[in-house]
């Protein structure tokens, strides 16, 4: 088989200039990803620990309130960025489907809104339940 030599060649990821609208839709993948194996996860064990019993249950939330509670916070602000982020973008993209927001300056401006709505309802949401507890 021969090929023409002046063929068009798909362009290669090192040509584009990264923009917020890209990080985005990243992110929406990821933090879906995320949110449906490891907030599963998490989701099933708290459900089986509470099954089974005030033992198995204080083995799960020792990981959450125990030697290990750095690790569950991690987990915790994780899944909640996730959550916001994932949800901020599902906003924006039903915009977008009923044709709004297709312009560059809209598009990017509601990219990093998404990104700015997630990290202060985050922050919100972990300050309310740091603070709001005394």
């Amino acid at each position: 088989m021969v090929r023409p030599k002046n063929r068009p060649v798909s362009p290669h990821l090192q040509i584009w200039r990264w923009g917020p609208n890209m990080l985005v839709s990243i992110l929406h993948r990821a933090t879906g990803v995320a949110m449906g194996t490891v907030g599963l996860a998490l989701f099933v064990w708290w459900l089986a620990a509470l099954s089974g019993g005030e033992d198995s249950y204080a083995r799960f939330l020792s990981w959450f309130t125990g030697p290990f509670a750095p690790v569950g916070y991690l987990f915790g602000i994780g899944l909640s960025f996730a959550l916001f982020q994932h949800m901020g973008n599902g906003i924006r993209h039903f915009f977008m489907d009923i044709g709004a927001n297709f312009e560059l300056k809209g598009n990017r401006q509601s990219a990093i809104a998404t990104i700015v709505f997630a990290a202060c309802a985050t922050a919100a949401l972990w300050a309310w339940l740091l603070v709001g507890k005394h």
